[in-house]
C-alpha cells in the first residue's frame, strides 16, 4: 500500500478525535487523523508523524496523518490500511491458495464482515482487526473496549457452527512484532470471546507490516498468545 505526497512534521495536539495540529516546515497544519481510536501512545506532544497528502481538494483539511514514530518505530495508525492490505495479500494467496473470489463487506447474521473469501470448497469469513498498540515490541488489541469487535467474533463463531470456516485476522501495524495478544486490561471481554471463538474452530493469525513514512505492506506471521 503507497501513499503519495508524504511530509513530516512534530504532533502538537488532537483537539478531537478526527483533528490534529501538527507543525510542518510550512507551519502549523489542521490535519484529519485517520483513526478514530485513543491512540494515546502514539499521539503524545513532540512526536514525529508523517502526514499523507489528501486526495479530496475540497476537503478542509489537505492532509492526513498516517504514520507516526514511536521511540524509533515507525507505526501506521491509518484505520483504512488493514483491510485494504488484507485484501491485497490475500488476492495474491496469501491466506489461502486457491482463492477464486473475494467479497468486501460481507453480510452475514446481524453482522458486516470484512470479507467473505470463495473457494472450492466454499465460503472463507475474515475480519480484520488493525493493532498499533505496542508494548515492549509485544502487540495487544484493542486499545479500547470494543463491543462492535466481540459481535463480531462470535458471528465468526456461528459462522463455523454452521459449517463455514472463518478466521479472526490481526493486522498488526508496525514491523517485527514478538506476539499479539488480547488487552484483557483494557477489555477483558474481548479477550474471553476470542479464547471462546477459537476454541470453537475459528482461526486467529496475525501478521506484521513493513512501514516507512509512504508505504506499508503486510510482512510476517506473528503468534498469537490466548
Amino acid at each position: 500500500m503507497q501513499y503519495g505526497t508524504i511530509i513530516p512534521g512534530r504532533f502538537l495536539s488532537r483537539p478531537n478525535r478526527f483533528i490534529a495540529m501538527v507543525e510542518t516546515e510550512h507551519g502549523v497544519e489542521r490535519v484529519h487523523v485517520k483513526n478514530t481510536g485513543r491512540c494515546r501512545e502514539l499521539l503524545v506532544p513532540g512526536a514525529t508523524v508523517y502526514l499523507a497528502k489528501g486526495e479530496n481538494p475540497n476537503r478542509k483539511t489537505a492532509w492526513d496523518l498516517v504514520t507516526v514514530d514511536k521511540g524509533g518505530v515507525l507505526i501506521n495508525m491509518d484505520a483504512q490500511a488493514p483491510n485494504a492490505l488484507f485484501h491485497e495479500w490475500a488476492a495474491a494467496g496469501g491466506l489461502l491458495p486457491d482463492v477464486t473470489r473475494i467479497r468486501p463487506e460481507y453480510r452475514y447474521g446481524d453482522s458486516r464482515l470484512d470479507f467473505c473469501l470463495e473457494t472450492p470448497r466454499g465460503l472463507h469469513l475474515v475480519e480484520v482487526k488493525g493493532v498499533t498498540l505496542e508494548e515492549g515490541g509485544a502487540a495487544r488489541f484493542p486499545d479500547a473496549p470494543t463491543e462492535r469487535g466481540i459481535k463480531h467474533i462470535q458471528e465468526l463463531e456461528r459462522a463455523v457452527k454452521a459449517g463455514l470456516d472463518a478466521t479472526l485476522f490481526f493486522v498488526v501495524q508496525f514491523p517485527n512484532a514478538r506476539s499479539v495478544a488480547p488487552n484483557d486490561e483494557t477489555h477483558p471481554a474481548f479477550g474471553q470471546a476470542l479464547r471462546q471463538a477459537a476454541s470453537a474452530g475459528v482461526q486467529v493469525c496475525a501478521w506484521d507490516c513493513t512501514v516507512t513514512p509512504s508505504c506499508v505492506q503486510i510482512c510476517r506471521s506473528v503468534p498469537v498468545i490466548l
